[in-house]
């Protein structure tokens, strides 16, 4: 592997396994995935087209707020992440359980 596929490997933090995105991946063959907060649109789409070799129509990305929680008497802050929702072409797909 090249320098370049070792860094879009990484881009790809972990996909979300949810009703929502279970939802949306059923009804517009999109799936949803954690990626880091520098990642752009175009490095989300070629890691996720090096990662399972399908072809990716568009990527949707936004940055979800970390929320703020209280641990006894001090308030603490969740980190911040960025969310992607890529839509794969027609007759492409993938699958979790054997990627």
């Amino acid at each position: 592997m090249s320098l370049n596929e070792v860094k879009l490997a990484s881009i790809l933090e972990a996909p979300i396994i949810s009703e929502k995105s279970t939802n949306v991946g059923d009804q517009s063959n999109q799936y949803v995935f954690k990626v880091k907060k520098s990642a752009t649109k175009l490095e989300v789409k070629k890691a996720v087209e090096l990662m399972f070799k399908v072809e990716v129509v568009s990527v949707r990305v936004l940055n979800v707020k970390g929320k703020i929680k209280r641990f006894g008497r001090s308030l603490g802050k969740r980190s911040d992440w960025k969310k992607a929702y890529v839509k794969l072409q027609s007759g492409h797909s993938i699958e979790f359980a054997t990627a």
